[in-house]
């Protein structure tokens, strides 16, 4: 059997793997009422056919990721979690979508923004607020940092964000950091950076943080760099500046988290300032 052939009938297993009733009956056992086995099996299969370098992967190690992707009810779809093929293992990413979908079901929150700040932005950073103006007909510039909101549905908030200089030194430690999303959607990565910096303060349950803890796009211990196959097209997940959930809160009942938030390190303190652009 030549090797294209023998290629070819393990991509057929795969494919038959994925849309049997045994695995969809595995993920049946874990899915949310949001989502199907039969929806999961049809996003399995394209995003395979999508990149099908996956078909290179052990099945474990695709079946694991998949797995993951039916406990959080996530969809691998290159929006909401990124299937990557990491030399012969498939590594999972949860994107910053993803990240809010599962902030969102919590029902405490009312409002999740994240966006990227250029050089020619309008922003100030007060108490740990930030407000963030662009002028949609003029050129933003540079990219310099990036920053993430979630209002509560108590009128709180929270705000974080980083520059891009931490934002790169975190993509540098990164074994996802050579290719995949960083490469071609550096941006939306960028937000799932500080968004992710964010998420501990959010009502995640202990489940899904021990899931984002073995997220791919975790820092490398060894600062090793990345073994994955590069020029992996991903779709990008969401548009700059995406807002998500229905509820808005108004200007006037935004206030500071109410909880006492000890020092994080680089990070301004209540009574520290600081403001960029005219």
């Amino acid at each position: 059997m030549t090797n294209a052939v023998a290629t070819a009938q393990q991509g057929n297993n795969v494919l038959t793997l994925l849309q049997s009733e045994k695995t969809k009956h595995e993920w049946a056992k874990v899915l949310p009422s949001i989502l199907t086995p039969d929806r999961m099996a049809r996003v399995a299969v394209s995003q395979v056919r999508r990149v099908p370098k996956l078909l290179e992967c052990s099945q474990p190690s695709l079946l694991g990721a998949l797995m993951t992707c039916a406990e959080l009810g996530l969809e691998p779809n290159g929006r909401h979690a990124h299937l990557i093929p990491y030399g012969k293992e498939c590594q999972l990413i949860i994107d910053f979508k993803g990240l809010a979908e599962l902030a969102m079901r919590s029902g405490k929150i009312s409002r999740l923004h994240a966006d990227v700040i250029c050089e020619n932005d309008q922003v100030s950073i007060e108490n740990g607020i930030i407000s963030h103006k662009i002028n949609p007909l003029k050129d933003r510039g540079t990219m310099i940092g990036a920053y993430a909101m979630c209002a509560f549905k108590d009128g709180s908030e929270k705000h974080e964000y980083m520059s891009k200089a931490e934002i790169d030194g975190i993509r540098a430690r990164s074994r996802a950091g050579k290719s995949g999303p960083w490469v071609t959607d550096y941006n939306e990565m960028a937000k799932k950076t500080v968004f992710r910096r964010m998420s501990k303060w959010l009502p995640l349950s202990p489940e899904v943080q021990e899931t984002l803890n073995k997220d791919a796009d975790t820092l490398d211990p060894n600062g090793l760099p990345s073994k994955m196959a590069e020029g992996i097209t991903v779709e990008s997940p969401i548009e700059s500046g995406d807002l998500l959930g229905e509820e808005q809160v108004s200007d006037d009942a935004v206030t500071s988290m109410k909880e006492t938030e000890p020092p994080e390190v680089g990070k301004k303190t209540k009574n520290d300032s600081k403001s960029a652009g005219n």
